[in-house]
């Protein structure tokens, strides 16, 4: 009996993250949309959500193709847009548990971060990502987060005389 009980559950916990990916994509679409107004206007925007999946990811960066591409047998993997930046903001379970904890009307619970992290897929190095460590303070990360920016937007050129000169 234990046997067929354990397999409802994983068979249950299965269908309501389809029901939740499923409740997700409207949003990521729209929130795509956003990102693709501000780049074809070629003016700036900050995005803020936790796409805790790659697919999330790829749906924010390339809409309903990302949907097409995940969907056969070998999954595609689209390539990361240049000129959108993702910022992943690391931390392990206790500290980010501990601020949680310290903080008052919140409306996600501390209880739920379990569950954040076991659905969490990191990114990897081809996603065009700024890792930044959430031990550090936030002017420390703003700081970062400005200079790869500005970087970015350098000419080659001058990219390869800052690092010369480091």
């Amino acid at each position: 009996m234990m046997g067929i009980a354990t397999t409802h559950r994983k068979t249950l916990r299965k269908c309501l993250e389809v029901k939740r990916s499923q409740i997700r994509l409207p949003w990521l679409l729209k929130l795509h949309e956003v990102i693709q107004r501000a780049r074809t206007s070629g003016s700036d925007a900050l995005v803020v959500c936790s796409a805790l999946k790659r697919l999330y990811r790829q749906i924010l960066l390339h809409g309903s193709k990302a949907l097409t591409a995940s969907s056969g047998p070998d999954p595609e993997i689209l390539p990361p847009l240049p000129d959108v930046l993702c910022l992943f903001l690391h931390g392990d379970y206790d500290l980010i548990h501990q601020r949680m904890l310290a903080r008052r009307g919140h409306y996600m619970k501390a209880d739920l971060l379990r569950s954040q992290f076991d659905a969490l897929e990191p990114p990897l190095e081809d996603e065009n990502v700024l890792v930044l460590d959430v031990r550090r303070s936030i002017a420390d990360m703003a700081t970062e987060v400005e200079q790869r920016i500005i970087s970015r937007t350098l000419s080659p050129a001058v990219t390869e005389l800052q690092q010369q000169l480091k």
